[in-house]
């Protein structure tokens, strides 16, 4: 679906996404997904799962459908931007080869062992 409608992020505060969610009527858009477990390296939450800037969960999206050079443009927009592929290099390969979410589960589990606890 994302292939044939693109991508949105919603640039907020992740303390504040539900709400900012909730105020904007993004029904049009489609479906909601979330991305699998991948490591922030943006400098305020460097090295923690699932604290991602607007651009590297954008990025990353980019990446796991298979768009990696795009990706790759955007990254580079930020000094840190590269150490993001770095530290999720593997990870976003297996997301991307995943051909079902069982799939995606499985690779979580190989990398982030407490995703699956949570």
């Amino acid at each position: 679906m994302a292939r044939r409608r693109g991508i949105v992020a919603l640039d907020c505060s992740w303390k504040h996404v539900e709400e900012s969610y909730a105020k904007r009527d993004l029904s049009a858009v489609g479906k909601g997904r979330a991305l699998p477990f991948l490591l922030a390296a943006n400098p305020l939450h460097y090295g923690q799962p699932q604290q991602l800037s607007t651009l590297e969960a954008f990025a990353a999206a980019l990446i796991i459908l298979g768009e990696p050079a795009q990706a790759g443009e955007l990254l580079r927009s930020y000094t840190w931007g590269e150490q993001f592929e770095i530290l999720n290099r593997e990870p976003l390969r297996l997301y991307a080869d995943a051909r079902s979410s069982a799939e995606v589960v499985a690779a979580q589990g190989e990398f982030f062992p407490i995703a699956e606890e949570e």
